[in-house]
């Protein structure tokens, strides 16, 4: 005879789905939404002779983008990071679409050693990243002419991170060695979901294996390479961690690897002789914020809408 009771009504009893959402909500909310909303309220005050904080409007935007000290300093972060961003839309990806492309060949062997490989620098410290490639391109002790003399290349070999020229780009293609491995797993994994039967079919039609790639797997994946130019947007203007580790919060030479992290870093918390203003660095991430937001609302409303999707 089947029991009736609060214990049948609590097994049939179901939790509304916000009470699942509820601790990933509060703790996003918490540690994300809280502080950007605090730091965007905070851009519109300022503390002048270290008073209590007043409303001040807009005036520490007109500072940052008006004043002629401040504005230069922002301009100048801000090209340095399109330039660091190009690099690795340029550089990065197609690598990486070429490396999935090659990994996801049927007659490929020792596919997965490939993989972990090519992942693994992922996996290591940014700091660590930092400090082995200033052992192997420094002038001095550094093994980078070593490693060119191997290919009879040592003529060209020359202090690449103390030039004001060819210090961003050399730090842009360390971390494209390091984060290559995120595009490339990503399309991979995009390029193992399209059946096999179309590839089959191509190949008996007579063609190639890069024409199979080509024509069919990459319009295929154009969503997964979309997806992944905007998390390279997103993540080349948050960045900040490499550049401190080689360059320090001056990002020298002479500023030329400075990027709006650095900038932010500078302005908020001070380093050596500048004082640090939360005010205005809350302002320089509040522009960071809408810099980002802006190309995240081009990806969506131009870019993700034309691509065409299709059913596998």
């Amino acid at each position: 005879m089947a029991h009736s009771g609060p214990m049948t009504d609590w097994r049939k009893a179901k939790l509304p789905v916000f009470a699942f959402l509820a601790p990933a909500t509060i703790i996003y909310s918490l540690f994300m939404i809280y502080p950007l909303i605090d730091s965007i309220r905070l851009s519109f005050y300022a503390a002048p002779s270290g008073e209590e904080l007043a409303f001040v409007g807009f005036d520490n935007y007109r500072t940052i983008l008006g004043d002629p000290d401040w504005s230069a300093t922002f301009w100048n972060s801000f090209w340095n990071n399109m330039k660091f961003f190009a690099v690795h839309m340029l550089v990065q990806n197609p690598i990486g679409i070429a490396l999935a492309g090659i990994l996801s060949l049927p007659q490929l062997k020792f596919r997965n050693s490939y993989r972990t490989l090519m992942i693994m620098p992922t996996m290591l410290s940014v700091v660590i990243v930092g400090f082995i490639w200033q052992l192997i391109l420094s002038p001095v002790w550094g093994v980078g002419t070593d490693i060119l003399d191997i290919f009879g290349l040592k003529s060209l070999f020359g202090p690449w991170l103390g030039k004001e020229g060819s210090a961003l780009i050399t730090l842009s293609f360390i971390s494209v060695w390091q984060w290559v491995g995120i595009p490339l797993m990503l399309i991979y994994a995009a390029l193992l979901a399209i059946p096999d039967d179309l590839v089959d079919a191509a190949i008996v039609d007579g063609a190639t294996h890069f024409e199979v790639f080509w024509h069919i797997k990459l319009p295929l994946v154009l969503p997964t390479v979309a997806m992944v130019s905007i998390l390279t947007f997103v993540g080349n203007f948050n960045a900040f961690d490499l550049i401190y580790a080689v360059k320090g919060a001056l990002a020298g030479p002479n500023f030329s690897t400075d990027i709006m992290g650095t900038l932010f870093y500078r302005t908020f918390f001070g380093y050596q002789l500048q004082l640090g203003n939360p005010s205005l660095g809350a302002t320089v991430a509040s522009l960071m914020f809408l810099i980002i937001l802006a190309g995240v609302l081009f990806y969506l409303f131009a870019v993700q809408r034309r691509l065409a999707r299709y059913q596998l």
